[in-house]
């Protein structure tokens, strides 16, 4: 781990996002609530929050923190969903990596709840892809 002993406190705030790609009938059922799992959104919603708050157990180099706010979102796009994590803390570290992990977290959460949807013959996923998940923004004030 890194020394961060002598670093201030100040307000720290980060977001990532990052896509799942499915099938239009995949994406249908999840629009339509019809996903045998339940609720595609809460279920993800969940899963990246715990991930967040989990992240030093996850990433062993990562300091455990006190995260003050997570805030998760998702946008329909052409041919998938783009989810976006936002996390805030007053902290002596960045929450950068908090934020992918929940990013992550949540969309293999969507992947797992509709999985029965997307396995080919041979019981494959050969349309589902997650991707371009990136830092949007990393912020600190003194």
């Amino acid at each position: 781990m890194v020394d961060i002993s002598s670093k201030e406190y100040v307000y720290r705030e980060a977001r990532a996002e990052g896509i799942i790609k499915l099938s239009k009938d995949t994406l249908e059922r999840i629009k339509s609530n019809n996903v045998e799992k339940g609720d595609v959104f809460e279920a993800a919603k969940i899963t990246a929050i715990n991930a967040v708050k989990n992240t030093s157990s996850i990433l062993p180099y990562c300091h455990p923190i006190k995260i003050t706010d997570v805030k998760v979102d998702y946008e329909y796009i052409e041919n998938g969903i783009k989810m976006g994590v936002t996390v805030k803390a007053i902290e002596q570290t960045g929450v950068e990596m908090e934020a992918l992990t929940g990013v992550i977290n949540g969309l293999l959460c969507i992947w797992d709840m509709v999985k029965k949807y997307e396995k080919d013959e041979e019981g494959s996923y050969p349309n589902v892809k997650i991707c371009d998940v990136r830092v949007v923004y990393k912020r600190k004030s003194r």
